[in-house]
């Protein structure tokens, strides 16, 4: 990227940490950050929400912040909105982007109103009929809470009897739960940067679990997972993917960085949406920093590029950028 003053990003809050249940996850993300704008010049500082208040955020008078939460109270819009009352401008997408991405049934439903192909899917609830969700959407099936990520709370359903448990261990989280049809196939994810007209696709990752198990511990504990980047892929499959992703991005209305998941049916290598991250991980294990290696761009200008885009998200005519 291109030459740059530190001194003109102002002084920088890195958030991270947070109250979800993906905390653990956030503090490595946002260590990883910090250490990588301080390495860079940047007047950067640590700040966790999930231990400091709203109040204590505002008195810190940062001129911008870069957002390394994820879920609940950090990618789910809520921050967001706190930010814009404050006037702080913050990387990633805004109120609604984030409030929609963060929920995977509604992203679902945007997504099929704009045509694109994401896994047939139900809601399910304490008096849903388990036995109509099983006819419906066959075996095996997906259970997830829709408001968590870092695969929490998911399982896989193979037999009928099973739904239940399922269901009671998502519904710890979220009193609606998204039964999802399962997808045969590879496991691929889409890092996107930018906004608009100017969002662009970085290099598709191919994701091998063990078992094909890619699970919280898999994700973030283990080295166990293996990852192909760029994927191999012929031209026309890796164009659509690309395509797919930047799209459901766009959908969603996102911004500054994200990433789109897929899976790819073995059957006919048709791919399905299964979810975006607006706050993606920035972990040493994590797939948006890997996929930026593999154009050429460090972690550390990745971070650069990413909080340069901060900004306020308001209205056309009131918007704030510092």
């Amino acid at each position: 990227m291109s030459a740059f003053n530190p001194a003109q990003l102002g002084k920088v809050g890195v958030l991270f940490g947070g109250r979800s249940a993906e905390r653990d996850v956030s503090i490595m993300s946002g260590t990883g950050v910090l250490a990588a704008l301080k390495s860079k010049g940047v007047d950067a500082h640590a700040f966790d929400p999930g231990q400091r208040s709203i109040a204590e955020l505002a008195a810190e008078k940062f001129d911008r912040v870069f957002i390394a939460l994820h879920g609940r109270f950090g990618e789910d819009g809520s921050l967001q909105g706190a930010l814009e009352q404050l006037g702080i401008p913050y990387t990633g997408s805004g109120v609604m982007a984030c409030a929609i991405g963060m929920d995977k049934i509604f992203t679902k439903l945007i997504w099929l109103q704009k045509g694109l192909p994401t896994p047939r899917y139900t809601s399910i609830t304490g008096s849903t009929d388990l036995a109509a969700v099983v006819a419906e959407l066959g075996l095996p099936l997906i259970v997830k809470p829709p408001h968590e990520g870092s695969t929490i709370g998911i399982t896989k359903v193979s037999a009928a009897g099973d739904l239940k448990a399922a269901y009671d261990i998502a519904a710890g989280f979220d009193d609606v739960v998204l039964a999802e049809e399962f997808v045969t196939g590879r496991e691929f994810t889409v890092a996107v940067l930018g906004k608009g007209v100017n969002a662009r696709a970085l290099p598709i990752v191919e994701i091998v679990a063990p078992g094909g198990n890619y699970d919280y511990q898999n994700k973030y504990f283990t080295d166990d997972v293996k990852y192909f980047c760029p994927a191999v892929l012929d031209e026309a499959t890796a164009g659509e993917m690309a395509r797919l992703a930047v799209e459901a991005y766009r959908a969603l209305d996102c911004e500054g960085w994200g990433r789109v998941d897929f899976l790819l049916r073995a059957s006919d290598n048709k791919p399905f949406l299964i979810e975006v991250n607006a706050s993606p991980g920035m972990t040493g294990h994590s797939l948006v920093p890997m996929a930026a290696r593999a154009m050429g761009i460090s972690y550390e200008d990745l971070c650069v590029e990413i909080l340069s885009s901060a900004r306020l998200k308001m209205a056309k005519g009131q918007e704030v950028a510092k």
